[in-house]
């Protein structure tokens, strides 16, 4: 599993010229499925996330969460996370999770981040989606092999 955090002022998601998902400050989350990946991995990744201190606090150090700003989240897939390039110059996607597997931990995902934080918005799995953001910062956290 793969999440590329961003602390963004605002973020959205478009799919056809509709916003789909829309946030003020918070975390844009890019999240890609691998093979292995199991809802035990999503459970692991989502409780990094959300235990992340990276707002700033009253002296300007990196010490406050999510919730401890009251922040809000934009859950977005997406399995190119998961290219390759090693060979050639087209990216192969081999290592990316199969298409259902990975929707239903997409899901899950959101279900689990749901039950902790007041704002969760997505965009639709699968869509061609344009996001937009704000990177308050910039500020990007890229976790993988947790």
């Amino acid at each position: 599993m793969k999440f590329v955090i961003q602390r963004v002022t605002e973020a959205s998601v478009e799919v056809n010229h509709k916003t789909v998902g829309k946030i003020g400050k918070g975390y844009l989350v890019l999240i890609g499925v691998g093979q292995e990946d199991t809802q035990e991995t999503a459970d692991r990744y989502l409780k990094k996330l959300l235990g992340l201190r990276i707002f700033e606090d009253e002296n300007g150090k990196t010490n406050l969460s999510l919730k401890d700003v009251n922040g809000e989240l934009l859950l977005v897939s997406q399995f190119t996370l998961y290219a390759s390039c090693r060979k050639g110059n087209r990216p192969s996607f081999t290592d990316a999770g199969d298409p259902e597997t990975a929707e239903q931990l997409y899901q899950y995902i959101i279900q689990q981040a749901r039950k902790q934080v007041s704002v969760v918005e997505t965009g639709i799995f699968g869509a061609e989606m344009k996001v937009s953001l704000i990177n308050d910062g910039p500020f990007t956290i890229l976790l993988e092999n947790l």
